[in-house]
């Protein structure tokens, strides 16, 4: 699948978690951008400054979380991108985070298919 120049907003506080998903976006695509943040604050400032084609992002991080970051993150770009991935979160968190207008979730630990199926899906890669 070819994802050149598109831009991958990857904010876990996890660096393994973020190599994780890079990792598996790798093996499926070519030629993504990607971006890195370690908390909620970081996410925002990134997808201002780069505004990327699409954001995986946990809810649990330091300073801001997942929640309030695709909050703002929507009041900036209603047309953001933004998929959460995250091994722990509340039924409520979860809910919330869809009516902020996340458009998929993924539970943690992932599988390669949920990633391709949502590049694939989100990013129309062919």
């Amino acid at each position: 699948m070819d994802i050149t120049n598109k831009k991958i907003l990857v904010c876990d506080d996890s660096v393994l978690a973020r190599k994780q998903l890079m990792d598996a976006v790798k093996e499926i695509a070519d030629g993504a951008i990607f971006l890195e943040g370690r908390n909620g604050t970081e996410a925002i400032e990134l997808y201002k400054k780069e505004k990327p084609d699409i954001v995986f992002m946990d809810i649990v991080m330091p300073e801001k979380d997942g929640n309030e970051a695709l909050s703002e993150i929507k009041a900036f770009d209603q047309d953001a991108v933004i998929i959460i991935v995250s091994s722990v979160g509340t039924q409520d968190q979860l809910k919330k985070a869809i009516q902020l207008g996340a458009k998929d979730f993924i539970q943690k630990p992932f599988e390669k298919n949920q990633i391709s199926e949502i590049i694939e899906l989100r990013l129309g890669g062919k």
